[in-house]
């Protein structure tokens, strides 16, 4: 079992309190939107471990390394056979501290096939990997899971046209009345596959001129309205402002989930979270950004139907795990509230994990842990869990 350091990620939509609240350090100012715990390679996590030295019949001194290159130097006995033989030789999820206080980016995510397809698609055009019109970074899918663990508001899958539509009408602007027009007269699928274009491919100039009036009623309205009025201080003329107005808003309370599978159009906006997905970086924007937007690809991703944003409640077990259930095998999260006396919980596993402590003092085999702290645990290692606090835990399905 291994402690791991991890890198906080700077984003501009990170809250400057959040996480340094919950790692009990001082804030420094600047945002801090995400801990990243895992062997993605973009900021891998790096763990000390002392091994056996066989020239010297001694032990190697304690370094630090990335856990990518641990797990590349023996992946079986890292993650374990059934892990690699589904997955490959990597660890196939990335587990975050999500600490947001400002809108992220209204985007969506492929599924596996068209993740497939379209790098293979860029790879043969020989578009640059770090080009900024370029979509597709890899060829893997990015289903994720995000749990509160304070208040947590966001934007999840399309609402009823309908509702769509006299949301849009009660803000009396005339520029929206369109957009309300064809909501109301079409099958679902249509209306929604319709106005998100028109949104869209608006001219940027009318269409920032229908925020900015939008943003006014929505103010002058309040109660439901104020998260658009929300988003639009932080995005004045973007788009997204009105395709957000598509959306389920949804406010989860500490404990709940919500699970973003392919083709689901969302954005979170704030609070703090532990997130968990696959490890990939394939995400297409439609609004709430700078960035590029790929509006012909976006609506052959986007699965355009009225969804329940079907917020997730974790369910018990005899031995205390509190599971989030999705219908993915690269991640699997739970939850342990550890009570004062109670027996430690045996998780040993075939398969990696990542344990992360988010409240109180428990024990992790020998480690003490505090809010924030984590460690890796390798396939088939003993891992016994006891004190008193809440741990996650991540793991796979092989």
């Amino acid at each position: 079992m291994d402690r791991l350091s991890n890198t906080v990620r700077p984003y501009a939509w990170g809250s400057t309190t959040a996480i340094p609240a919950l790692l009990g350090v001082a804030p420094t100012g600047e945002p801090q939107a995400e801990m990243w715990m895992g062997a993605h390679p973009g900021a891998p996590s790096r763990i000390t471990r002392t091994g056996p030295d066989a020239t010297a019949g001694t032990t190697t001194p304690a370094a630090e390394q990335p856990l990518t290159d641990v797990i590349a130097t023996d992946p079986v006995r890292e993650l374990g056979p059934a892990t690699v033989e589904k997955f490959g030789p990597r660890l196939p999820f990335l587990l975050k501290l999500l600490a947001a206080g400002a809108p992220l980016s209204l985007q969506v995510h492929p599924d596996l096939a068209q993740a497939q397809q379209g790098y293979a698609d860029e790879e043969r055009r020989s578009v640059p990997i770090d080009a900024a019109h370029r979509t597709y970074k890899d060829a893997n899918h990015k289903p994720e899971l995000i749990c509160a663990l304070t208040p947590f508001d966001g934007l999840c899958g399309f609402r009823r046209p309908i509702e769509a539509a006299e949301a849009m009408e009660a803000l009396g602007v005339d520029s929206l009345k369109p957009y309300a027009d064809l909501l109301r007269a079409h099958p679902e699928e249509a209306a929604l596959r319709e106005v998100l274009t028109a949104i869209l491919t608006a001219d940027p100039v009318e269409m920032a001129e229908t925020v900015t009036a939008a943003t006014a009623a929505a103010e002058r309205l309040g109660g439901a309205y104020a998260p658009y009025a929300r988003i639009a201080h932080h995005f004045p003329g973007d788009a997204g402002v009105i395709a957000a107005m598509l959306l389920n808003y949804v406010q989860l309370q500490p404990g709940e989930a919500l699970f973003l599978g392919a083709g689901v159009p969302h954005a979170y906006l704030d609070g703090l979270g532990v997130e968990i997905m696959a490890n990939s970086d394939n995400v297409l924007r439609c609004g709430l950004t700078p960035k590029h937007i790929d509006v012909p690809e976006l609506l052959r991703i986007v699965r355009f139907e009225a969804t329940d944003p079907g917020v997730l409640r974790p369910e018990a077990s005899p031995s205390g795990e509190e599971l989030y259930e999705t219908p993915v095998d690269e991640f699997r999260l739970s939850r342990f509230d550890l009570s004062p006396g109670a027996a430690p919980v045996d998780l040993t596993a075939a398969t990696p994990q990542i344990l992360l402590c988010t409240a109180g003092a428990p024990k992790a085999g020998e480690l003490g842990l505090v809010p924030g702290d984590s460690v890796f645990v390798p396939s088939g290692e003993k891992a016994e869990v006891s004190g008193t606090g809440t741990l996650f835990r991540a793991t796979v399905v092989a």
